[in-house]
């Protein structure tokens, strides 16, 4: 799990070993923290047998040895090990399995960035991806996720939000290539980090907020501070879909549209529909409707009547 955060019982051994090996290179993030530490670890490459040869030879001339197991465990090494010793009770050396740490929460997110560290160097269909040919999978795992959150199935939930993370990765992973604006993805974790701490006063420091209005308050004051922006339509993504951009658009208006929308007359049957639209979007905002949801849910059950009737007949 997270490398820095080995047990002291994992630090001790490290510490006190004459030797220190492990195989997969420098690039693994347990190496790198140990090697951080300012301790040396020798690489071995060859495989479990190579391993074995080395831990063995070392350890029989009475040095304390330590291995640095990989991200699987290495099982062919372990039984390596302990064929080893059966095979041979009076050797001249010990084995003792150490636990280098125990999982806390977001220990597999560390996992899933040297997972996807390793398949970026090791891919080739990876290897040619960029940003702007992920974002049709951002798109389409954002859609799925939304549909999963539909549907109420959590297991289907589960696994949507897995594929969302992974664009997140694979992306953050690219974006440590750019030599000029690079960034990784312990640079994202700590944006959104710093921005939750500072919109959270009533969390992290001594600001009152005694219900959820003020918090939304406060939130929408320490983003106005932070964005400066000089339009209260700068920000708002125009690809965003017809519904929800309406109602971002008249949420940020509402200040400057106090009586409603602006009097208009339409121009044609197409005009007419959207200043409906628009009307209805209005309407679900008085009372507190998210007019995007209340549209997915209505054509769920449509599709729900749809499928029956065509069971039915």
């Amino acid at each position: 799990m997270a490398p820095g955060l080995l047990t002291r019982a994992a630090w001790q051994s490290l510490e006190t070993a004459d030797e220190i090996a492990a195989a997969g290179g420098p690039r693994r993030a347990d190496v790198q923290a140990v090697i951080g530490s300012g301790l040396v670890v020798s690489q071995v490459e060859g495989g479990d047998t190579a391993a074995w040869a080395w831990l063995s030879s070392a350890a029989a001339t009475g040095q304390r040895v330590v291995w640095l197991t990989g991200d699987d465990g290495e099982p062919g090494l372990l039984r390596l090990v302990a064929d080893a010793r059966m095979r041979d009770p009076q050797a001249p050396y010990e084995v003792e399995v150490v636990h280098g740490s125990y999982d806390v929460p977001g220990a597999r997110l560390i996992d899933l960035v040297t997972v996807m560290d390793r398949i970026r160097r090791e891919c080739p269909w990876t290897q040619q991806e960029t940003h702007e040919s992920l974002a049709k999978y951002l798109l389409e795992e954002t859609y799925e996720t939304l549909e999963a959150l539909d549907t109420g199935d959590r297991t289907h939930l589960r696994e949507e939000l897995g594929d969302l993370l992974l664009q997140v990765a694979l992306n953050s992973r690219i974006a440590e290539e750019d030599p000029d604006e690079g960034f990784t993805i312990d640079d994202v974790a700590a944006g959104i980090v710093e921005k939750l701490i500072r919109r959270h006063p009533h969390v992290f420091a001594a600001v009152d907020a005694a219900d959820a209005a003020t918090v939304e308050a406060n939130w929408e004051a320490i983003k106005a501070a932070e964005k400066q922006r000089t339009s209260v339509l700068e920000g708002i993504p125009l690809a965003l879909p017809a519904l929800a951009l309406a109602d971002k658009v008249l949420g940020r208006a509402a200040k400057l549209l106090p009586e409603g929308l602006p009097a208009a007359e339409p121009a044609n049957d197409t005009d007419r529909i959207g200043r409906r639209a628009l009307e209805l979007v209005l309407e679900a905002r008085n009372l507190d409707v998210d007019a995007e949801q209340a549209l997915r849910n209505a054509v769920r059950r449509l599709t729900a009547e749809i499928r029956a009737a065509e069971k039915a007949g």
